[in-house]
């Protein structure tokens, strides 16, 4: 049978910016300056964001609780003690700094097919006109197998297609506990949430942002909110970057030792009717150190439908979201550019 999401769109070739980096320019090209980027930072340390700990997590109602209010408040919360092998965290850690080490015309071999998102290079590039990120990406979807690309993890070193194998299963298994504790946590009915997520989709989106001359004319990652259910992000390397947006001003964020970093995407907010918030956060450069980031996306059955559970819809609470299929939810976020959260406002009813 046919894979209803062969392609989930794609993105025009654009110049690879860990080679631009290299050069050692004084000043940015000006496709990749945003001058008028908001630099609102919030007064709130970046601590701030809840911490979560998943020991506690599975035997305490007050821990559930706080999950519930960090969803519903934040969008965003840090999980310590969340029982992923650490061992299996330091080799992904250590594969992908090689594999963007590895010389271009290596990296090359895994560029972006034309018509084709998943790959070596970038993402949501829409027209030749249109401000580029300070970032390269790799982006590959690791499950259902029959979605990966010959080219892509089929193709790569054995060490690392062996890392992405172990780290993606061990954090499948940790998305569906985690989305599961939500389910209780909104008083939902279990089979709901694993209908939507049980079999479903999984994707890395690997990110490269070299430093930059000058880092506050650009951005590693526009402001935007994830299109997934879920989102589990670990920062590879000791480099701080990510800010989410809170009140109106951006918070930057402090990860924390062996913790990852979760967030809530559009299409748990659809499922939640609203209750959960997907929230819009971007990345920021630095002039002296390169980060990378890998970021584990978990979305619903690939022929599913996507819209609010039905036992979070009542007289009182109606549905605040239209019923979609997922690939026509997928192919609609990949088309455009990418722009706050605007795409899981036009679900809106």
């Amino acid at each position: 049978m046919e894979p209803k999401l062969k392609n989930l769109g794609s993105s025009l070739k654009v110049p690879n910016v860990q080679e631009l980096a290299k050069e050692k320019l004084i000043t940015v090209p000006s496709r990749y300056l945003r001058p008028n980027q908001d630099h609102l930072i919030s007064p709130l340390p970046g601590n701030q964001i809840p911490v979560i700990d998943m020991q506690i997590l599975t035997e305490n109602d007050s821990e559930n609780e706080k999950l519930h209010t960090a969803c519903q408040e934040w969008g965003f919360f840090q999980l310590i003690n969340h029982g992923v092998s650490s061992s299996k965290v330091e080799k992904m850690k250590l594969e992908l700094q090689e594999f963007f080490n590895l010389p271009m015309e290596e990296k090359e071999k895994y560029s972006q097919e034309p018509g084709d998102v998943q790959g070596y290079g970038q993402a949501f590039v829409v027209s030749e006109e249109q401000k580029l990120d300070w970032a390269d990406m790799f982006f590959v979807i690791t499950s259902p197998i029959e979605l990966r690309k010959p080219h892509l993890i089929p193709k790569l070193p054995a060490k690392f297609r062996e890392s992405i194998d172990e780290y993606t299963a061990e954090l499948r298994n940790l998305a569906l506990k985690i989305i599961n504790l939500m389910a209780q946590a909104l008083h939902m009915k279990a089979e709901e949430m694993n209908k939507v997520f049980e079999e479903g989709m999984q994707a890395m989106r690997m990110n490269y942002y070299p430093p930059c001359p000058q880092p506050e004319l650009v951005t590693g990652l526009c402001p935007h909110s994830d299109a997934a259910g879920l989102t589990i992000l670990l920062q590879a390397n000791e480099i701080e970057g990510l800010q989410i947006k809170k009140d109106g001003a951006w918070i930057p964020v402090v990860p924390l030792p062996n913790a990852f970093i979760i967030n809530i995407g559009g299409i748990l907010e659809i499922v939640t009717n609203g209750i959960y918030r997907s929230i819009e956060h971007r990345a920021t450069v630095n002039s002296k150190k390169e980060r990378l980031s890998i970021a584990t996306f978990f979305y619903p059955n690939v022929d599913g439908d996507l819209g609010p559970a039905p036992s979070l819809v009542t007289p009182e609470t109606p549905a605040k979201f239209k019923k979609i299929s997922f690939p026509d939810y997928m192919k609609g976020f990949l088309l455009r550019e990418l722009d706050g959260k605007s795409y899981v406002d036009a679900m809106r009813i």
